[in-house]
């Protein structure tokens, strides 16, 4: 690795702790929502919008756009903070999360939002949206890209199995998948409420291409992605293995903050650790 790709890790890192901080403080003002999965998804999104996707905040409907689908729709909080980040709305527009007429809602509402490509929060929707995105860019000729995110508890959905068949059947090989695998859900342990494992072998049963990584590792990641964008073919499915509540430690592999916000004791730990390792790579060389 250079240095010109040290520097881009270490700002992709930064930007994920923001996006953290955002997040818990959201949560914190709203006194709802889910926090572990959404601090998990930080670092594929953040990569993603600040680093290798096409799209632009000024034209959020740009036809030649990549399109990113957030299907596990619950971990709203992180798409919102990376948007606001990158523009496509004012970051105070954060502060109001979940209240009433505001336009950031506890689930994504594309019609209400810049930047936020479909309404998700049903469990198992998003793939089937994200292969007709796709298939209606090879029928228009067009070059972009559509990603979507799964929760590894979502792959229950029987229409996600559907949809994966169908994405393979039509080679749609300018869609990409990502797994958020932190192997909890609402109900407790992936492998006890209903178990995944091999997701590999699994998602290659089903004709996909597929790339297992670290999930919080930003040079896997970046490296994934660049990867998909040029298998033919095939749909691509990025496994990507994370902790849930990544970054708080108390929120950690805890599935009691799937989707219970801090409270006032909470936050202030939560927010101090965050700012502790803001400053450790701020420091780092």
């Amino acid at each position: 690795m250079n240095s010109h790709d040290d520097e881009l890790i270490k700002k992709l890192n930064l930007t994920a702790v923001k996006i953290r901080k955002h997040i818990i403080e959201m949560l914190y003002r709203a006194k709802s929502g889910h926090p572990g999965g959404s601090l998990s998804a930080v670092d594929a999104i953040v990569t993603l919008y600040f680093h290798h996707m096409k799209h632009n905040p000024k034209k959020p409907g740009d036809p030649n756009r990549d399109r990113f689908i957030l299907s596990k729709g619950h971990a709203a909080p992180t798409l919102y903070a990376v948007l606001a980040e990158c523009g496509y709305f004012d970051l105070k527009e954060l502060k109001r999360l979940r209240e009433i007429n505001c336009m950031l809602q506890g689930h994504p509402v594309s019609q209400h939002i810049p930047g936020v490509e479909a309404s998700t929060g049903s469990l198992g929707h998003g793939l089937s949206f994200a292969n007709g995105a796709a298939l209606a860019g090879k029928l228009d000729k067009k070059k972009y890209n559509v990603y979507v995110m799964l929760g590894d508890g979502e792959t229950d959905e029987g229409q996600i199995w559907e949809a994966a068949s169908a994405a393979s059947h039509y080679k749609l090989d300018n869609l990409t998948g990502m797994l958020d695998r932190n192997f909890l859900q609402i109900d407790g342990h992936t492998e006890d409420v209903l178990r995944l494992e091999s997701v590999r072998e699994r998602w290659s049963s089903f004709g996909w291409n597929v790339i297992e990584i670290d999930g919080h590792d930003m040079q896997q990641i970046a490296n994934a992605f660049h990867g998909t964008d040029g298998h033919e073919k095939q749909p691509s499915m990025v496994i990507l293995n994370t902790v849930k509540g990544k970054g708080v430690s108390f929120m950690e592999n805890n599935v009691d903050f799937h989707g219970v916000p801090p409270n006032e004791l909470e936050y202030k730990i939560a927010m101090e650790e965050l700012d502790v390792l803001q400053r450790k790579l701020e420091d780092a060389q």
